[in-house]
């Protein structure tokens, strides 16, 4: 998908909502586990009630490798059903791989032509050779951690060294020689709030996946007003928790596009505002 695509996706649904598909068997309604594949059930069942109001899916491998080769299974057919069904929607594979480069360059082939999603999250903390393997990919994306929304972001990428620049700071103006605006975007969480500042001011034209939105306490007015980008908005705000588990009973599928269209809402008086 390209740049063009993904923001006349967001101006026609008005949303730039990603519903995060982190499955989690503990979780799901437990009716669904008499299901010969109750995760895949799970995840289409949640897609086909969120899709008209978000513009992406962030399926993160996690809980999915974590039941070994069924998971897998569970995985491919929900990238599967995505690209049949709603193939305009953006897949993000949260993964975070990156290693050296013949690592890496099988890790994006498997991403990007055997199970073909549009992006990919990417440590960025190997440098240039681990990351550059993933971006020869036309239409393809490559997501670097940046900022993330963790507790433990503060250890490492906050450091600053002798001239006072920060880690990911140096995170965001290195890798900016290896990809562009058209096939790199960053990880921000939106609890570093006015982080989005600082952010712009070194990447003012790249796409921000902004995960911790709701039940990390992520602010998304806050995010809008420091990191939107006016007339592209040039976010991907994820949702996870608080949208797949906003119910466990029967009406588990309802009740999650409810909490999609309530966010889907305030986003479009945002862009409509941008």
């Amino acid at each position: 998908m390209t740049r063009q695509q993904l923001i006349q996706q967001i101006k026609e649904k008005l949303s730039f909502l990603c519903v995060g598909l982190d499955t989690d068997l503990k979780k799901v309604p437990q009716h669904l586990l008499k299901e010969d594949d109750p995760i895949f059930t799970f995840n289409k069942t949640i897609i086909d009630a969120t899709a008209p109001y978000c513009v992406s899916y962030k399926p993160n491998l996690a809980f999915y490798e974590a039941f070994g080769v069924k998971g897998l299974i569970s995985f491919e057919k929900t990238i599967k059903y995505l690209k049949e069904n709603y193939p305009t929607h953006f897949i993000i594979a949260d993964a975070k791989r990156g290693d050296i480069g013949n690592t890496s360059a099988m890790y994006a082939r498997t991403f990007f032509e055997e199970y073909d999603v549009d992006s990919l999250t990417v440590a960025p903390y190997m440098g240039e050779d681990s990351v550059t393997p993933f971006l020869g990919y036309k239409g393809k994306w490559v997501i670097l951690l940046a900022l993330t929304s963790n507790k433990g972001s503060h250890d490492f990428q906050l450091m600053e060294d002798k001239e006072g620049e920060r880690l990911f700071e140096k995170v965001l103006k290195t890798s900016q020689q290896w990809g562009t605006d058209e096939n790199m975007m960053y990880v921000v969480g939106a609890t570093q709030g006015r982080m989005f500042e600082d952010i712009r001011k070194i990447a003012p034209s790249h796409f921000l996946l902004v995960p911790g939105v709701g039940a990390q306490g992520g602010s998304l007015e806050e995010v809008c007003k420091y990191g939107m980008i006016p007339g592209d908005v040039g976010l991907l705000v994820n949702s996870s928790r608080g949208i797949i588990y906003a119910s466990q009973g029967a009406d588990f599928a309802e009740v999650a596009g409810q909490k999609a269209q309530e966010l889907q809402q305030q986003m479009a008086k945002l862009i409509v505002n941008c």
